[in-house]
């Protein structure tokens, strides 16, 4: 994903950062809305064990390296009882060591035996689905793990041993490839080249999963044929395009038009569902360092109207670090991470509640 530079190293092209976003500290105080209802809740999130660099995740990495399976299991749980159905595991590994027991490679060491076990068996406990990735194998450059062949071999070689492993878990529903491509306008053809290949192997280990990638750069977005020639050959289920208003791609006020292009293009072709990846942070520095929560009420909120008329799910970038239960003992992130959970919580149980 190239908002994470891993937002820096995962990347196919450069971006120019226009603004810094620093956002101040509110209580949690749920818009005023016309309906909650007219708005798309976040059905999901991003999930990571580790964040690729300690720049962007080093207020959150040192406390998820020590979580036991039985607070990954809580933190499962509680991002369920605010409404979400999908987790997107970001990574298998990093930098070529897993984050689950391998014959592969040695293990990453972390706080319990087998992290995605933990997190698989209590997503089978609370009815959330996962998207489990299927690297990274490789060096952080999304490019050369798309067309690196040896990387291949690995990814293959993981997702041989993830299946075997894992895929039992009814809460298994399918996979995320995540070395993401921009839009420039269109995808490259090694992009194309790359999803197909990984949805051909998913569907043999796994023939009943559901698939999904996460391009950026949606201000190139384009309404016209040749993209949706493009979408048409790609064998994936689902694109939840990235927002990029956290990473400054795009501006806030823009993102609803580039929505509605994309609504048009897949409409149009008849194939992959569109979904939104939301970005729910900024940067601690304006254009990098680490990643902090955003406000709902002066901003998310805005993001969720501009998204929801075009999508049909809003999954974000995403809870962990970002968002945190308030008096637990699995508090991994800054302290207005418990603000923003406050803020949400609250919009969310009047969407739940409103007739």
């Amino acid at each position: 994903m190239r908002r994470r530079d891993f937002i820096k190293y995962l990347g196919l092209g450069s971006v120019t950062i226009a603004i810094s976003n620093s956002i101040d500290a509110a209580s949690a105080v749920v818009p005023t809305l016309p309906s909650c209802k007219k708005l798309k809740p976040i059905s999901g999130s991003w999930f990571e064990f580790q964040h690729s660099t300690e720049s962007e995740g080093g207020n959150w990495n040192k406390a998820l390296s020590r979580f036991t399976a039985d607070q990954w299991k809580r933190k499962v749980f509680e991002m369920r009882e605010i409404g979400m159905e999908y987790l997107v595991l970001m990574s298998v590994a990093l930098d070529g060591r897993p984050f689950y027991p391998s014959q592969i490679a040695p293990q990453i060491p972390m706080g319990c035996e087998d992290p995605l076990e933990a997190v698989l068996s209590a997503a089978d406990e609370c009815g959330i689905k996962f998207f489990v990735s299927n690297d990274f194998w490789g060096e952080l450059d999304a490019y050369t793990m798309m067309i690196d062949k040896g990387v291949q071999k690995l990814r293959f070689s993981s997702m041989e041993e993830v299946a075997e492993k894992y895929s039992h878990h009814e809460s298994f529903y399918g996979w995320y490839f995540p070395n993401e491509a921009q839009l420039q306008p269109y995808f490259i053809d090694e992009c194309v080249t790359y999803v197909n290949a990984c949805a051909d192997f998913a569907q043999r280990l796994t023939p009943n999963c559901v698939n999904l990638i996460a391009p950026y750069f949606i201000k190139e977005a384009r309404f016209d044929d040749h993209f949706v020639r493009q979408l048409e050959k790609m064998n994936i289920d689902i694109i939840a395009y990235q927002d990029g208003v956290g990473v400054n791609h795009t501006n806030l006020e823009d993102s609803a038009k580039f929505y509605e292009i994309l609504y048009k293009a897949h409409k149009k072709a008849s194939r992959a569902r569109l979904w939104a990846d939301m970005e729910l942070f900024y940067f601690e520095d304006g254009d990098g360092g680490n990643l902090l929560p955003a406000d709902f009420d002066k901003r998310i909120v805005r993001q969720m109207e501009n998204i929801s008329p075009f999508v049909d799910k809003i999954l974000c970038y995403q809870y962990i670090g970002i968002m945190n239960k308030p008096g637990t003992d699995i508090i991994a992130g800054h302290p207005d991470s418990l603000r923003l959970y406050e803020q949400y919580s609250a919009w969310y149980n009047q969407y739940e509640n409103e007739e």
